[in-house]
């Protein structure tokens, strides 16, 4: 008999050792020690492995969310971003991880771009992992809380737990580790979603020229920067001595903060980046749709994020179908919107009659001016006679005041993506 169990016992054994050595690593893992390199490296090396293990790839693309903000931090840090020196006394916790950069490099116009373009880089990439995720069972338990990033570049990592120290009861503050939200297929599309809506801004800000206003206002938000303005540096940059100091007014600084809403007018330095927005805010929209065909497709009810009617969410906000079916109008809308066949309606002139094809103002790219927009003459090229949004309909919002309330739509639709 001992004969017989004993090949078993061996292959058995052989079996969970082989099992173990391809389990993917815990994204969980690194998250809560900040070790986000090493986790995204470790990740894509299983997937590499067994590529169609889809919860390993959605912890890929958490990792990879919070590295483009890490990245994002340590390159401002780097560069000397002002923190206490140029904003005085900060709120909170929030002065005790911003030090200032006693060593800062010297920032470039050339270097800002870069810090943009790395951070649209990252962002795609975590929309790229996210959006390959097939399997619509997926699950990401994770304890929210307890997740650390190097958020300001300076190497100390803060979690969420750190940052709502102020605003929390020390009994609410022992329950984070066991504060966790059970992520899903829904919440893949969700976070992608995100990414995408962040990377429309960034292809926005790397389409246009701000060289101008770099050169004439950085060494506002910057220690040191490359301008043919070396004065620019030489005076007292700290925005509490606006009103007064030993010498009354701050007229130096004021006038740069004057030179900086003036110069909010820009030229485009790569027109072909506004068509790259437009895709992204078109795919936002896609994943906004999807994740909601995913939300009521679920039967569990386990610690959601995000719950459906029958579900019960961790922020323990009652979510209805009136509301499901409302927000799923407003993302159609919008999507009606991003493709032109619908309208923004004209401020300006007869009521009703033209309104503007937001979808050529990305098409169609031309100076951007804030101020020409809002007083109407920059959105001419795009007016044409056509079918008005539904946004501008008092059925609409009185159908979205009456499911969400006055006030917490907006507030709502950032939770709702």
């Amino acid at each position: 008999m001992r004969h017989k169990l004993l090949p078993i016992i061996i292959f058995g054994t052989l079996l969970l050792a082989t099992q173990l050595a391809n389990a993917a690593p815990l994204a969980e893992e690194y998250l809560k020690t900040g070790q986000l390199t090493t986790g995204a490296t470790a990740l894509q090396a299983h997937l590499k492995k067994s590529p169609a293990d889809d919860e390993a790839r959605f912890g890929l693309g958490v990792i990879q969310f919070f590295q483009s903000f890490e990245h994002l931090g340590t390159n401002f840090y780097n560069y000397g971003l002002l923190t206490r020196s140029g904003f005085g006394n900060l709120p909170g916790r929030v002065s005790d991880f911003l030090p200032a950069n006693p060593i800062p490099k010297t920032l470039s116009y050339t270097d800002f771009r870069q810090i943009l373009q790395t951070w649209v880089n990252d962002l795609n990439a975590a929309e790229k992992t996210l959006s390959a995720i097939k399997d619509p069972d997926v699950k990401l338990p994770l304890p929210v809380m307890s997740i650390k990033v190097n958020l300001f570049g300076n190497g100390t990592l803060v979690d969420g737990s750190y940052l709502m120290g102020t605003v929390r009861t020390p009994e609410e503050q022992k329950l984070d580790s066991k504060f966790v939200i059970q992520f899903d297929r829904g919440d893949a599309d969700w976070l992608a979603g995100y990414c995408n809506f962040l990377c429309a801004w960034g292809e926005v800000l790397l389409a246009i020229d701000g060289q101008e206003m770099f050169n004439c206002t950085a060494h506002l938000f910057f220690e040191k920067v490359e301008t043919p303005y070396p004065f620019l540096v030489e005076g007292n940059r700290n925005f509490d001595s606006i009103l007064g100091g030993p010498r009354g007014f701050n007229r130096p600084l004021i006038s740069d903060i004057l030179a900086f809403i003036h110069l909010w007018r820009f030229e485009l330095k790569e027109p072909e980046r506004m068509k790259t927005a437009l895709a992204h805010l078109e795919d936002m929209q896609r994943h906004a749709k999807s994740m909601w065909k995913y939300y009521l497709a679920e039967t569990d009810n386990e610690n959601e994020w995000i719950p459906n009617p029958q579900q019960t969410g961790v922020l323990e906000i009652k979510v209805t179908q009136e509301m499901v079916d409302t927000w799923l109008v407003v993302v159609d809308e919008a999507g009606e919107v991003l493709q032109g066949k619908k309208l923004i309606p004209f401020w300006r002139g007869k009521r009703g009659t033209q309104g503007v094809n937001l979808r050529r103002v990305f098409t169609e790219p031309r100076k951007i001016d804030p101020f020409l927009w809002v007083q109407g003459t920059a959105a001419a090229p795009y007016l044409e006679k056509g079918t008005i949004t539904d946004f501008a309909s008092p059925e609409m919002w009185g159908r979205i005041n009456r499911t969400f309330g006055r006030n917490n739509f907006f507030t709502l639709a950032f939770w709702f993506n």
